[in-house]
C-alpha cells in the first residue's frame, strides 16, 4: 500500500512538472511581462515544491537582484556577484559554498555560454522530512529556471531593439532636421562680386557644427559658422537654438558686439553655463568690400589674397559664447577687400585631423590647396578629396564643417 502511494504521489509530481512547465511556455508565448513570469515562477518553487527561500541575480546592463523569495532583505544586498558568484561555473551545494550562510545550492544560468544569471536556494523546511525538496526536484528546478530567466532576457533584448529602433527613427528625424538648418549650396550667393559655398559632415547622425549665410541687403551678406562644445542630440537642439536666434537678429545695421552680447545672454539662458558655443559672425558689404567680424573663440578663418599670395588669420577676439554670463571683452575687426580673395571658415573637425607625419593639420592644408586662382569650391573639394572626407580617413572623430567664399574687389 505503501508502494502503492509513493508511485501515486511521484506520478502525481510528474504531471505537476509538465503542467506547470506547459503553463510556463504558454505564458512566455503570450508575451507575458517578465514581473508576471517571475512570480508564476516562484509560486511554483515555494508552493508547490515547498522551497523556501529563493533568489536571483541576473545581468542585464548590470547584475541586480530580479527575484527575492524568502531571504531577509539586507542579504541582498550583502552579496557582490562579481566577488560571491561569478567563481561557480556549475550548480554547488552547500559544502563548496563559501562564505553565504544560508544558502544551500546555487545553479549558474549560461545563455551562448555567457552567465545569465546565479539562482541562490535554501530550504527552511528541510528538517525532519527527509530528502530535501532542493535535491529531490534539482533536475526540473534547472530546468524551468532557465527557461524562465531566458525568457526574460529575450523580453529585455527585443525591449531595447525596440527601444534603438525607436531612438534610430529618432536621429533620423533630427537629422533630417538638423540637415535643413544649413543651407543649400545651390542657394548660396553665387553672383559677380561674391560666391559661398559650404560643406557639412556630422560625425554622428546630428552634430553640434553650423554654418550660415544671409542676404542682409541687396549689398550686404551676413556669415556665421560655429561649434558647439558637446555632441549628439543636446548639441544638435542648442545649435537650432541658435540658428533661430541668429536669424533673428542678424541685420544688415546691428553692430556685431552687440550681436554677440545679445547672442551669449540666450545662450547662457538656455544652457545654465552647462555648454558653450564657438563662432565666427562676420558681415561682407561687396560695394565696399568691408568685411567686419567677431571671431568669439572660434578656430581663426583664412584669408588668401590672390594679388600678393597674402594670408590672414582671423583670430579670436573674445571668449566663446555662453560661457559666461556676460562677455568680459570684444572686438570687432574689420578689413579691406581690394583684390580677389578667398574665405575659409572651418570647425575644428578639420584642424584637429592629423596628417602623415602624425601632428594635426590646423590650416596647413587649407593654406596649400587655396594658394592658388581657382575657385574655393574647387579647391576645397580637391582638399577633401585629398584627405578622405568624408570616407577614407579614420582619423576623422568630429563633425567637419566648411563655408568658404570668393570675395571679389570692387
Amino acid at each position: 500500500m505503501k508502494n502503492r502511494h509513493a508511485s501515486s504521489d511521484r506520478l502525481k509530481m510528474s504531471r505537476f512538472k509538465l503542467d506547470a512547465l506547459l503553463d510556463i511556455t504558454l505564458s512566455i508565448n503570450a508575451n507575458l511581462p517578465a514581473g508576471d513570469l517571475l512570480a508564476k515562477y516562484e509560486s511554483i518553487l515555494r508552493n508547490n515544491l515547498q522551497i523556501g527561500k529563493i533568489m536571483i541575480f541576473k545581468y542585464s546592463e548590470t547584475w541586480e537582484c530580479i527575484l527575492n523569495g524568502g531571504f531577509p532583505e539586507n542579504y541582498r544586498t550583502g552579496i557582490n556577484v562579481e566577488k560571491d558568484l561569478l567563481k561557480y561555473g556549475k550548480t554547488v551545494f552547500r559544502d563548496e559554498i563559501q562564505g553565504m550562510e544560508g544558502v544551500e545550492i546555487i545553479i549558474p544560468v549560461y545563455n551562448n555560454n555567457v552567465p545569465l544569471a546565479f539562482i541562490l536556494i535554501g530550504d527552511i523546511d528541510e528538517e525532519g522530512r527527509g530528502v530535501s525538496p532542493v535535491i529531490k526536484h534539482l533536475n526540473f528546478v534547472q530546468t524551468i529556471s532557465s527557461i524562465i530567466l531566458v525568457a526574460i532576457e529575450n523580453i529585455r533584448l527585443f525591449s531595447e531593439s525596440l527601444r534603438q529602433e525607436a531612438l534610430k527613427k529618432e536621429l533620423e528625424l533630427a537629422a533630417r532636421m538638423q540637415q535643413k538648418l544649413i543651407p543649400d549650396n545651390n542657394l548660396m550667393p553665387a553672383d559677380g562680386k561674391l560666391v559661398v559655398t559650404g560643406f557639412y559632415y556630422p560625425h554622428y547622425e546630428v552634430g553640434g557644427d553650423y554654418y550660415d549665410c544671409i542676404q542682409l541687403s541687396d549689398t550686404i551678406t551676413g556669415f556665421c559658422i560655429a561649434d558647439v562644445s558637446g555632441k549628439g542630440i543636446s548639441a544638435a537642439i542648442l545649435m537650432s537654438n541658435f540658428q533661430a536666434a541668429l536669424r533673428a537678429l542678424f541685420t544688415s545695421d546691428i553692430g556685431l558686439v552687440i550681436l554677440t552680447e545679445k547672442l551669449n545672454k540666450l545662450t547662457v539662458a538656455n544652457t545654465l553655463g552647462d555648454m558653450f558655443i564657438t563662432a565666427f559672425l562676420a558681415r561682407y558689404d561687396s560695394s565696399s568690400g568691408i568685411l567686419e567680424y567677431v571671431n568669439a573663440g572660434h578656430n581663426p578663418p583664412v584669408l588668401y589674397n590672390t594679388a600678393d599670395g597674402g594670408i590672414t588669420y582671423l583670430n579670436s577676439q573674445c571668449v566663446a559664447i555662453g560661457m559666461f554670463d556676460e562677455i568680459p571683452y570684444i572686438r570687432e575687426d574689420k578689413i579691406i577687400v581690394r583684390d580677389y580673395s578667398k574665405l575659409v571658415c572651418y570647425t575644428d573637425g578639420l584642424s584637429d585631423l592629423k596628417g602623415d607625419d602624425g601632428k594635426e593639420i590646423l590650416t596647413n592644408e587649407i593654406v596649400k590647396n587655396i594658394s592658388n586662382m581657382e575657385p574655393v569650391r574647387d579647391n576645397i573639394m580637391d582638399m577633401l578629396d585629398q584627405l578622405g572626407i568624408p570616407v577614407g580617413n579614420p582619423g576623422l572623430f568630429d563633425d567637419v564643417s566648411i563655408m568658404a567664399a570668393d570675395l571679389f574687389a570692387r
